[in-house]
């Protein structure tokens, strides 16, 4: 996603080939002197075909940031692209086919529904939509996440990681542009967890997807390629083939408001303002 921190603005690529990007993203709560900016002026690309984590202290805009460049919420200024298409002019329409069609999202939450079977939650944002998933497709992502003898399970007789697989595979059924990943470790154990983590791996490496995730966790963090560290709605720093030792050293510098002091450490142009209220 991303040459040196060094080399340009924090989240910005050299490359073209980018599945999202950001300009000018700005997104406030409330108004007047109530106001809560929880992103201001952001820039930002993800590269297609990569792993990118985006972390920060509480309230610095991370979720929120994925919220926006998946049409989720509404920006209060700037503009955010899907491939080549604009999405911040976009009516509801035209958003929610937009995300069904080309955006694949996993939460904390497995959201899978009771009554239907493996198999069934996979497929049922297809199901809903009129489409047919391309089998071939589908039955690598099964077998990449070794679900194929668990299709027949309701959520109830799975495990948490089992159901996260499920979840995950729900995500890559339609093959999706990017897959927007928020804290999906959250609710695991650090063994389901890990494979969890692993899977998205696999998918950027095996299966070409593209993956933006959000987390809290240093150590899910180093299985991305690229880290992205929010302060205060801006985005401050980077870090390439990060480790979790590296990424908790990064984060120790950005607690307790101290991003600027970071920033200013590392060369990094950065300008950090008023505190975000949102995460």
């Amino acid at each position: 996603m991303s040459t040196p921190a060094a080399e340009h603005a924090p989240g910005l690529a050299s490359a073209h080939d980018v599945a999202a990007r950001a300009r000018g993203l700005t997104k406030a709560y409330g108004s007047g002197e109530t106001t809560v900016l929880a992103l201001d002026s952001v820039d930002v690309d993800v590269v297609r075909g990569r792993f990118t984590a985006v972390m920060g202290p509480s309230g610095s805009g991370k979720s929120t940031l994925m919220h926006c460049l998946a049409g989720l919420d509404s920006v209060s200024a700037g503009q955010v692209w899907l491939g080549d298409t604009e999405i911040t002019g976009l009516k509801d329409r035209e958003l929610t086919r937009l995300r069904r069609d080309r955006i694949g999202f996993m939460f904390q939450s497995f959201n899978l529904i009771p009554t239907l079977n493996a198999a069934e939650n996979i497929t049922l944002p297809m199901d809903i939509a009129g489409q047919k998933p391309d089998r071939e497709w589908l039955d690598q992502v099964i077998d990449t996440l070794g679900l194929r003898d668990r299709l027949r399970h309701r959520p109830s007789q799975l495990s948490g990681g089992q159901q996260q697989r499920v979840a995950c595979a729900r995500a890559l059924a339609s093959r999706p542009e990017l897959i927007f990943a928020d804290e999906p470790t959250g609710n695991l154990d650090s063994r389901a967890g890990l494979e969890v983590l692993a899977f998205l791996r696999e998918a950027v490496d095996d299966l070409g997807q593209t993956v933006v995730m959000v987390t809290h966790d240093p150590g899910a963090a180093a299985h991305s390629d690229l880290v992205l560290f929010l302060a205060d709605g801006r985005i401050v720093d980077e870090m390439q083939h990060p480790s979790a030792e590296a990424v908790l050293e990064r984060m120790r510098l950005f607690a307790g408001g101290n991003a600027a002091r970071a920033a200013e450490g590392d060369g990094v142009a950065a300008r950090v303002g008023e505190p975000a209220g949102e995460d």
